[in-house]
């Protein structure tokens, strides 16, 4: 699944107009993979809200677990972002109202398919350990 909610009220964005960085850390394995971000090839799928971090992970093929198609209705994309969340637009109603089934959730988490850097800040996000979807398709 792929698209938009139209159960939900639209986020309000503003996309980056400034290269940055995003850093993905996942837990599970201490991987760290650092992307820089050229606003100019936005978006780089289908899945999540344009300029995401959902969106730009997979331009840079870091999957991140989204059992719905990031739109929106599940919480198998929790991140935690450690660094640049003042960057990111705020989270809404329906966002949080899906965070509220995520484990261990946080102040700083964010559903990777709704949560877009506006490019002022590098951003850092943490994939947690828990953050699995067992059935899923091929990526």
């Amino acid at each position: 699944m792929a698209g938009v909610n139209p159960y939900i009220a639209k986020a309000k964005v503003v996309l980056p107009t400034q290269k940055f960085t995003l850093t993905i850390i996942h837990a599970e394995t201490n991987e760290k993979t650092v992307v820089e971000v050229d606003p100019a090839q936005i978006p780089f799928g289908r899945t999540g809200l344009e300029g995401s971090i959902m969106d730009l992970a997979f331009g840079a093929d870091v999957e991140i677990d989204h059992a719905c198609g990031g739109v929106c209705a599940c919480a198998t994309c929790h991140v935690i972002v450690n660094e640049g969340l003042n960057s990111c637009n705020a989270a809404t109603d329906d966002e949080e109202d899906q965070l509220d089934s995520a484990r261990g959730l946080t102040p700083e988490s964010r559903l990777a398919c709704q949560c877009v850097p506006n490019g002022t800040q590098n951003v850092t996000v943490t994939i947690p350990s828990w953050n699995k979807n067992l059935v899923k398709e091929g990526h």
